[in-house]
């Protein structure tokens, strides 16, 4: 794995929970920003794709009838 090193500021709230994981899973701090970054990112960094796959995804959605804009 080819890594760069990067500094970032963490609240105390930030940097306890990540201590609470690594000492829950035992692994360092590093994996588990790198794996939060993962996640976060996904496989597709565009929004536009995350959009379009979700588009529509909400089987209930329905829309207001245009019969109740007000027109005038």
């Amino acid at each position: 794995m080819s890594a760069t090193r990067t500094q970032v500021y963490l609240t105390e709230t930030q940097r306890d929970r990540i201590d609470q994981v690594t000492e829950a899973e035992g692994i360092p701090m590093a994996e588990v920003i790198r794996r939060a970054l993962d996640q976060y990112l996904g496989d597709d960094a565009d929004p536009a794709v995350a959009l379009h796959s979700t588009f529509g995804a909400h089987p209930g959605a329905t829309a207001p009838s245009r019969d109740e804009w007000l027109r005038g």
